[in-house]
């Protein structure tokens, strides 16, 4: 098998045109005055730091990293940190406003934030990734905090990394400070859960959506993109539910199964090969292909802007329930939504991360943890809850459900801001 090379991206330029324009309808449903619009559409706070990084044969590369807090009304900010080559200021100014419509939607008392550092973690060894997270955290430690922004993994970081920030911060702190990061490993301090969160409100949603259009999950077909920490997840969920999947996708390749695919041989597969390309198992089809397949459900659970105005009409799915940040554009959400197409937002979808990250942190600053079984209950009832209410609010409004979703949040941001006053 030649070298593994990742498909060439498609995605939207500018994500934060897409975020703007969500906040701007929000805020015209919502009769918001322009001052107030202003605040909400503002970053609070971004940091753009260099990263000089010694090789391990001695050269010397520099790199960019961010950290963008975007709001703080309800509490102390809260977002992922990503590694990737196509981080970009804009986009975590948008990841970070997404941050922020998400924790409020699911009412928990967060701001948003988003970091990145702008490096391909895949042609770094562990020791340099390692000095490159010190560095980079050394670098945000004024901005971050257990009471000030809490980290988490991200496209391209995992618990090794957020436990490199902890003890970073923890040494230049003087002591151990075990709630500045979430999504650690459990012995410092992580929740159980944490590492399937996202994909089980992922699936918790896409159930209650496919329920909602009358589709019976026994009898559905679905199909994934991306194959990572949410996908791979998210398609095993979405299997012992009793749903075929029936394609996924990774940044190599796609496999198609119209009987449906063996997900748990397909991940001992990728765990062998790095990737979902040459599973002999299954039909080998295009990625881009995979967004078009003739399925109940799509899992669009990899980049930012995958589904765009160049693909919306070839969608077959009748339910989009968004696992990534950002992977449909308002051009194609606009075409989705007059074709019919329930699309679930990524804010609402994918939001298990940040529910069960909310938990590692009260767990942490209590010192008392709790069962695994406790960490699901209440993520699915969080879930649960944020469904029925946005439902229930693009019913009333007669809006898509990521309108929906958007006027909540921001409403209850707003009232936030409003009550605390301007200072001075």
């Amino acid at each position: 098998m030649s070298p593994l090379l990742p498909l060439q991206d498609v995605g939207v330029a500018n994500p934060l045109t897409d975020a703007h324009t969500q906040l701007d309808r929000a805020v015209e449903l919502l009769g918001l005055d322009a001052g107030l619009a202003a605040t909400l559409r503002a970053p609070r706070r971004e940091i753009t730091v260099s990263i000089p990084l010694r090789r391990d044969d001695g050269r010397v590369e520099v790199f960019t990293g961010h950290r963008v807090q975007h709001n703080l009304s309800r509490g102390p900010a809260k977002g992922g940190v990503r590694f990737s080559p196509d981080v970009t200021l804009d986009e975590v100014r948008a990841l970070a406003m997404w941050m922020t419509w998400k924790c409020a939607l699911l009412d928990v008392p967060y701001g948003g934030a988003k970091g990145g550092v702008c490096i391909d973690p895949g042609q770094y060894s562990l020791a340099e990734l390692e000095r490159v997270t010190r560095r980079y955290t050394s670098e945000i430690s004024p901005l971050i905090g257990p009471e000030r922004d809490i980290p988490a993994p991200d496209v391209g970081t995992n618990e090794q990394t957020m436990a490199w920030m902890m003890d970073t911060y923890s040494v230049q702190a003087g002591y151990t400070t075990l709630g500045v990061t979430t999504g650690k490993p459990l012995s410092l301090g992580g929740s159980l859960g944490r590492a399937t969160a996202t994909s089980r409100g992922v699936v918790d949603v896409a159930l209650a959506a496919l329920a909602y259009r009358g589709i019976t999950a026994t009898r559905a077909t679905a199909a994934v993109e991306g194959f990572g920490k949410v996908g791979r997840h998210a398609a095993r969920f979405l299997v012992e539910a009793g749903v075929r999947v029936c394609a996924v996708s990774d940044a190599y390749g796609a496999v198609f199964a119209a009987g449906g695919l063996d997900v748990a041989d397909l991940e001992a597969y990728v765990d062998r090969h790095g990737s979902v390309r040459g599973y002999a198992a299954a039909e080998v089809i295009l990625g881009s292909k995979l967004l078009s397949l003739p399925v109940d459900l799509l899992v669009p659970a990899a980049i930012e802007g995958t589904i765009n105005a160049a693909n919306a009409f070839d969608v077959q799915a009748a339910v989009i329930v968004e696992g990534a940040n950002g992977p449909t554009t308002a051009e194609a959400d606009r075409i989705l939504n007059e074709r019919g197409v329930l699309v679930v937002p990524d804010i609402l979808a994918n939001a298990g991360g940040v529910i069960v990250s909310y938990f590692e942190w009260v767990q942490a600053n209590q010192a008392y943890w709790w069962s695994a079984e406790d960490v699901d209950s209440r993520l699915a009832d969080r879930m649960q809850q944020a469904w029925r209410g946005v439902c229930e609010r693009a019913e009333s409004l007669n809006v898509p459900l990521r309108t929906a979703a958007t006027v909540m949040a921001v409403e209850r941001v707003a009232l936030a801001h409003q009550q605390r006053g301007l200072y001075p």
